[in-house]
């Protein structure tokens, strides 16, 4: 696991791609699929990396189309796209007492989306704890709701699958196409599943920042603005979602609608009967589009970045310097956060108008919706998804795949400077620009 001078982001990428390629290969099995032949390449290499970039998407029908075989491979490429490839390595590495050098730690800094090296190593065994212990538990509680509708057996193989899709933010349905929509008044299997989506969804430094201080007054900036925004996003979404759509969704639904925004992907309702609620359709977008908190099993833009957009924008308009919680936020970090805005809203546009133009016999709302929900790995759709050509299914996977690793992850293997801090040597003379 020797990096040397290789930039961690382009290991980072590569480890993607890699796992995304091998589950491409055991997906293209014929015993992969029921029907005894191969679903294809392009099918296979989307499934992969929908599982991989835990995204939810589906070109075929989990619970119909594969084995248990492909089915087991996806938990396992959810697994190792929720937790990162790199982190469940450098667990075993450490299981087995191999030491983690300097360059593997910077690795995982990196990987983890953390400021300092101090505490990395442990903070993974914690990561694997947490998260197996979640899902097993979880999984038991499943058991109650699905041995209703199916043998223990197979209700333990479901409550395992729907349990690691969960927390893993993956949204795959082994169900039936209809998603969790037979479940929609099964009022355990409801809180089970949004408690896994939004535990999975605030990230394993939060997680790890509760248990250890126990008291708001101690919580780092970074696990306090996360907290405040998702219950704020979650809750006030919730609300909105029922407002706008007050006869055709309960609140169970609102709910649970509002959680899976949040990067998830199942469904208690029919999200094509959004056409006939645009207003519901613009908050389910930009929920989508905000997505989980960083170093989480989420996609999106992050909970964090869209608060410091949000205290940059407040307090510029007060004209004094952006804070929060008595914690003076760095340029650096305001500057970091709207090109990451930025970005993803050039993703999401081209993209767009990418596949409207392969396929323009698919409505625009559709395709921004599957595109939105592609790049901020949901899993949500208006029911497209299986109608894609191949051109636009591979557009799609390289869709998941920048939002899955983040934008800034990608752009950011372009800096030569990753190892230091160095100014640069020439100085300019500054001058104002006229903006806005």
């Amino acid at each position: 696991m020797k990096s040397g001078k290789i930039h961690p982001y382009m290991i980072i990428i590569s480890t993607f791609l890699g796992v995304i390629l091998i589950g491409t290969i055991l997906l293209v099995m014929p015993f992969a699929s029921t029907t005894g032949k191969s679903i294809g390449f392009v099918d296979s290499l989307f499934m992969a990396t929908s599982s991989v970039c835990v995204t939810g998407l589906s070109v075929v029908t989990v619970s119909a189309d594969l084995t248990v075989y492909g089915k087991i491979v996806m938990m396992i490429l959810m697994e190792i796209g929720g937790l990162s490839f790199i982190t469940i390595a450098v667990f075993f590495f450490t299981v087995i007492g191999a030491k983690i050098g300097v360059s593997n730690r910077i690795l995982l800094k990196e990987s983890l989306n953390q400021s300092s090296l101090n505490g990395i190593v442990p903070l993974v065994r914690k990561i694997i704890f947490i998260s197996f212990t979640i899902q097993i538990v979880c999984a038991l509680i499943n058991l109650i709701s699905f041995t209703q509708y199916y043998d223990f057996w197979d209700a333990l193989g479901v409550s395992l699958f729907h349990s690691c899709a969960s927390f893993n933010n993956a949204g795959f349905d082994i169900i039936g196409d209809e998603s969790l929509i037979p479940f929609k008044d099964d009022i355990l299997l409801n809180i089970t599943t949004i408690s896994m989506i939004l535990i999975g969804g605030i990230g394993f430094v939060v997680i790890d920042d509760v248990l250890r201080n126990k008291r708001w007054s101690k919580f780092k900036l970074h696990s306090k603005l996360v907290l405040v925004t998702t219950v704020i996003l979650f809750v006030g979404g919730a609300l909105l979602i029922k407002l706008t759509n007050w006869n055709d969704m309960s609140f169970m639904q609102s709910f649970f609608t509002s959680a899976t925004c949040r990067t998830a992907g199942f469904a208690t309702y029919d999200m094509s009967q959004l056409r006939e609620h645009p207003a519901t359709y613009v908050i389910v977008v930009m929920l989508m589009l905000i997505g989980a908190s960083p170093c989480s099993t989420g996609g999106g833009v992050k909970t964090t970045t869209f608060a410091v957009v949000m205290i940059a924008i407040f307090y510029f308009a007060r004209g004094k310097k952006a804070k929060a919680f008595q914690r003076k936020i760095s340029e650096g970090q305001l500057f970091k956060a709207f090109v990451l805005v930025a970005v993803a809203v050039a993703i999401i546009v081209i993209g767009t108008f990418l596949i409207c133009a392969i396929q323009p016999e698919f409505k625009l709302d559709e395709v921004l919706f599957e595109v939105s929900s592609g790049f901020s790995t949901t899993g949500l759709t208006m029911g497209i998804t299986k109608a894609l050509n191949p051109a636009n299914r591979i557009i799609m996977c390289v869709i998941m795949l920048l939002g899955r690793l983040g934008p800034l992850t990608v752009i950011g293997i372009v800096n030569k400077n990753w190892m230091t801090s160095s100014k640069e040597q020439i100085q300019y003379v500054e001058e104002s620009v006229v903006i806005g």
